[in-house]
């Protein structure tokens, strides 16, 4: 898929993946190590009431998740950045987790016409449907090549 696959409107959605405690307290180990997502005493006594997710956990497997669509295989040039990203409920061990995505915005760049810009809603989402978190990346994919008869 390129840039002209993803007219405003467009929608897809994710495979899932479940995440367990051992997954979640190894990354937080790992890249944020609070109590509430290493210390299951300390998490039980927390306003969580037990282990919990890193936020930025949920936004790498939902990443993943997207990349493994394949749509972006061909056209994915990178990203200047996110303009949001929400946590709206605790991932906890043994959920599910799927992506829900909606293209936005798109445009042509002005100085580079072998691509376009594109703003897209991406919704995290447990297995209940319950929203856990959303982003909104400016992600810069390459158009259709053209080809020459």
């Amino acid at each position: 898929m390129y840039y002209e696959d993803f007219p405003v409107g467009f929608q897809f959605e994710t495979a899932t993946r479940q995440l367990s405690l051992a997954d979640m307290v190894g990354f937080a180990q790992l890249w944020d190590p609070q109590p509430f997502h290493v210390d299951e005493v300390a998490a039980q006594a927390s306003p969580f009431g037990g282990i919990i997710a890193s936020g930025f956990q949920t936004l790498i497997v939902a990443f993943r998740l997207t990349i493994d669509t394949g749509f972006f295989e061909a056209c994915s040039m990178g990203s200047p950045g996110m303009d949001t990203v929400r946590w709206m409920a605790p991932v906890r061990p043994g959920d599910c987790l799927r992506v829900r995505a909606e293209v936005m915005s798109a445009r042509l760049s002005g100085s580079k016409p072998d691509r376009g810009l594109v703003t897209i809603r991406y919704e995290v989402l447990n297995q209940d449907d319950q929203p856990v978190a959303c982003y909104s990346p400016v992600q810069i994919l390459q158009r259709t090549p053209q080809t020459d008869l």
